[in-house]
């Protein structure tokens, strides 16, 4: 079995920062891909919202996502960006 973390995000940006918000983190996917301990980021869109998809190898490996220095000021932005929290499930994979 896969003892990997999943992560599914939820970012609702307001309306007139959903642009900004998706290519912002469209920017970020090269070089998290190439993190160690990240098999999976994608990106998903819908009406409102973007939807991350990601795999890591634990939670070690996702912290220092969170600390690297492209993740940081998008972090920042969201301050500004977001009309609500980001919404976070972390997911463990059953078969």
């Amino acid at each position: 079995m896969n003892k990997n973390l999943f992560i599914i995000a939820k970012i609702t940006p307001k309306p007139e920062f959903f642009e900004s918000a998706k290519h912002a983190i469209l920017g970020v996917v090269p070089q998290t891909l190439k993190e160690m301990g990240c098999h999976q980021f994608a990106v998903h869109q819908d009406d409102t919202s973007i939807y991350l998809y990601e795999e890591w190898d634990d939670q070690a490996a996702l912290d220092q996502h969170y600390a690297m220095p492209y993740i940081v000021p998008v972090f920042e932005s969201y301050q500004e960006w977001l009309a609500e929290p980001v919404e976070i499930n972390k997911l463990s994979k059953l078969v």
